[in-house]
């Protein structure tokens, strides 16, 4: 949970990653959670302002379906962030604020669904 409210990890890619590295990187990052990928979701395209407000940023994010077997997680307070948690599959929706966000979730839910 980040500024009130519930997001998925995500972040920039370093200059000796892979977009894949990058993805483990920021869930381990922001939840405290060694993962591992399944399955390449999708990539969903941003634009918003900067925050001096004087720009408009354009941002791809590649989202992947991870598993782990820890549900213990630690969130990164230091970037905002107030609580890391996992949810029951039936109750994410509920929870995300960003059509973005909740269309990439749909995509995991129908992959999981049908396992992969």
């Amino acid at each position: 949970k980040c500024n009130g409210d519930w997001v998925l990890p995500k972040g920039r890619v370093e200059s000796n990653e892979d977009i894949r590295d990058t993805a483990l990187r920021e869930v381990l990052e922001e939840s405290g959670v060694k993962a591992e990928i399944i399955k390449y979701i999708g990539m969903a395209h941003y634009t918003y302002v900067n925050s001096k407000g004087n720009k408009t940023v354009y941002k791809t994010v590649h989202w992947y379906l991870m598993k782990t077997n820890n549900m213990e997680s630690i969130p990164q307070k230091k970037e905002g962030f107030i609580e890391a948690t996992f949810v029951h599959m039936d109750k994410v929706l509920d929870l995300v604020k960003y059509d973005d966000e909740r269309k990439i979730i749909d995509k995991a839910l129908f992959l999981i669904r049908n396992k992969f």
